[in-house]
C-alpha cells in the first residue's frame, strides 16, 4: 500500500482541521502527517488573534486539542519555514505539503497620515494583547481619545478592549503585562468609524452587544445614522442577522448618552456610521492629532456615494482594523495583490501562470483571504485535502522519509523545536500559574521562556 507522508505548515485552525479531515477521509493509501508551526504553541488565532475575554471562541481551542491528543499527528513547534526548514527541505522527506500560515499583516489603509506616530494596525495591537511572543512587551496607551477605523469583528474587540476597564479582564488568561498597560491607560473616549450604515455592518450581534455589556461605559450613537434608505429596511428585514444588530442599535438609541448629550460613566464608546476616513492630521511632532472623515450616503442599492461633508474629530492614537493580508512564504508563488498563495481550489499555482505547482496545496486564509469564520476554514480543507487524495500522481518521491528523519535535520541545525509533549508543559503551567489568582490561565509570553518550559530544560 503506498503511504501518503505529508507536511502541513501552520498548527492554526486551517492546519490541524486539514490533518483531521484526511486522516478521517476514505483512501487507498496510508497517511503520515507533520505539522510544523514557527510559534512554541499551536491553534495560531485561535490562541493569538481572538480576544481574551472571548471563552466562547476559545473553546475551539478544546476541539483542537482533541484532534492532535489522539496522538497520530507530529507537531515540531518553533519551526520557521523559509529559515529553520525549507521547501527543498520538504521535497526531500515528504510527498506534499499544505500550507495553512493564515494572514496576520494588517491590510495598509492608503490615507494621507496613515503613517503618524500613533497609528497602529489592530492585528498587531491583538498580538500585544493577546501575549504574542513576537512583538514588543509594552504598549504606548497614552491617548484620552482614541479612533478605531473597520465595522467588523475585529474592529469591536480592539474598541472593547481599549475601553474596557483593566480589572475586569482579570478573570480571563490575559498576560500580567497586558493588564498592567491597560490599566494605566488614560483612555476616555474610543470613536469606531464605519463607511456603511447601520445595516450594513460586518460584525456579529454577539460582538456588538458585548460592547453594551462593559461596566461603567456609556455606548454613544448619533440619530442621524439610522435614516434608512430602502436597501436597509429591506436587509433589516431579510436577514435574522442584521435585524438584532438593529435592535440592539435602537436601544442604545433611548439611552441618555446617545447624541453624545449625557451619560454618567467615565469612558464613552461612540459608533459613527456613514464615516470615510479621509486623513489623519498630525501634529508639530508627527504624532496623531486628528482624523477628518467624510458623511457618506447610501447608494439605494447597499453601497455608498460621497456627500463631500468633511468632519474633524480629535484623537490622539488611531486603530486600523480594515483587514488582514497574508505574508509571502520563500520558493511560494504568492498573489501580492490579494495576499494570498494563488490556487484552483487549494492546488497552488505557479505565479506567472496557470499551471499546477506539484505537491503544493494551501488551505484557510492563505489560500482564500482573511474572510469567514471556523465552518468556511472547515470546508476550505475539505476542497483541498480531497484535491491531494486526487493527485496521487503529481506528489514528491522524496529521498528520506523516515520517522526520525526530520527531528535528526532540525537538531542539527540547532532548532529547538517543541512537540506535544512539550505543548501540555506548557498548558499545564500557564494553568498553574492562574489557579492561585482564580484566572483561567496566565500566558507565557517570551519565546525563550515558552521554549524553555516546552522543552523541560
Amino acid at each position: 500500500m503506498t503511504k501518503l507522508n505529508l507536511a502541513i505548515v501552520g498548527a492554526g485552525p486551517a492546519g490541524i482541521y486539514a490533518a483531521d479531515i484526511l486522516l478521517k477521509t476514505e483512501r487507498p493509501f496510508e497517511v503520515s502527517i507533520d505539522l510544523f508551526e514557527q510559534l512554541p504553541a499551536p491553534y495560531g488565532l485561535v490562541r493569538y488573534g481572538v480576544a481574551p475575554d472571548h471563552p466562547r471562541i476559545k473553546g475551539v481551542i478544546n476541539a483542537l486539542r482533541d484532534v492532535l491528543d489522539r496522538g497520530d499527528i507530529r507537531i515540531f513547534g518553533n519551526v520557521r519555514f523559509g529559515e529553520d526548514i525549507t521547501l527543498d527541505d520538504l521535497k526531500k522527506h515528504y510527498n506534499a505539503v499544505i500550507f495553512a500560515t493564515g494572514a496576520v499583516r494588517d491590510t495598509k489603509l492608503d490615507i494621507p497620515g496613515a503613517d503618524a506616530e500613533g497609528s497602529f494596525g489592530a492585528a498587531d495591537f491583538v498580538s500585544w494583547f493577546d501575549g504574542h511572543p513576537d512583538v514588543p512587551r509594552e504598549w504606548p496607551l497614552d491617548s484620552e481619545s482614541v479612533a478605531v477605523l473597520g465595522n467588523g469583528n475585529v474592529a469591536l474587540d480592539v474598541a472593547r478592549m481599549l475601553a474596557k476597564h483593566a480589572e475586569d479582564l482579570l478573570p480571563t488568561e490575559i498576560p500580567d503585562n497586558v493588564h498592567a498597560g491597560l490599566a494605566a491607560s488614560p483612555v476616555t473616549d474610543v470613536h469606531i468609524f464605519g463607511r456603511r450604515g447601520p445595516a450594513q455592518v460586518k460584525f456579529t450581534p454577539l460582538e456588538l452587544r458585548e460592547l453594551g455589556d462593559l461596566r461603567d461605559v456609556d455606548m454613544v450613537v448619533y440619530d442621524e445614522d439610522f435614516d434608512y434608505d430602502e436597501a436597509s429596511l429591506n436587509a433589516i428585514a431579510s436577514n435574522k442577522q442584521v435585524k438584532v444588530i438593529d435592535r440592539v442599535l435602537q436601544s442604545w438609541r433611548q439611552l441618555p448618552s446617545a447624541n453624545n448629550a449625557g451619560g454618567t460613566a467615565s469612558r464613552r464608546l461612540h459608533l459613527h456610521f456613514w464615516a470615510k476616513p479621509v486623513e489623519i492630521k498630525k501634529d508639530a511632532e508627527g504624532k496623531v492629532a486628528a482624523i477628518v472623515y467624510e458623511r457618506t450616503r447610501p447608494d439605494g442599492s447597499g453601497g455608498i456615494v460621497s456627500t463631500g461633508e468633511l468632519r474633524e474629530v480629535a484623537i490622539g492614537q488611531l486603530y486600523r482594523a480594515v483587514g488582514y493580508f497574508g505574508s509571502p512564504l520563500k520558493d511560494v508563488p504568492f498573489d501580492k495583490r490579494h495576499g494570498v498563495i494563488p490556487n484552483h481550489e487549494g492546488q497552488v499555482l505557479a505565479k506567472d501562470s496557470n499551471e499546477r505547482v506539484p505537491g503544493v496545496y494551501a488551505t484557510g486564509w492563505i489560500k482564500r483571504g482573511p474572510v469567514g469564520l471556523i465552518g468556511h476554514t472547515k470546508s476550505d480543507a475539505m476542497e483541498t485535502v480531497q484535491h491531494l487524495v486526487n493527485d496521487q500522481g503529481s506528489w514528491w518521491h522524496p529521498e528520506n522519509s523516515a520517522e526520525e528523519a526530520i527531528p535528526a535535520l532540525l537538531a542539527e541545525r540547532g532548532v529547538k523545536w517543541t512537540d506535544l509533549d512539550g505543548w501540555h508543559r506548557l498548558d499545564q503551567h500557564e494553568l498553574a500559574l492562574g489557579e492561585p489568582h482564580e484566572r483561567v490561565r496566565i500566558k507565557v509570553v517570551p519565546r525563550d521562556e515558552m521554549v524553555r518550559i516546552s522543552r523541560g530544560e
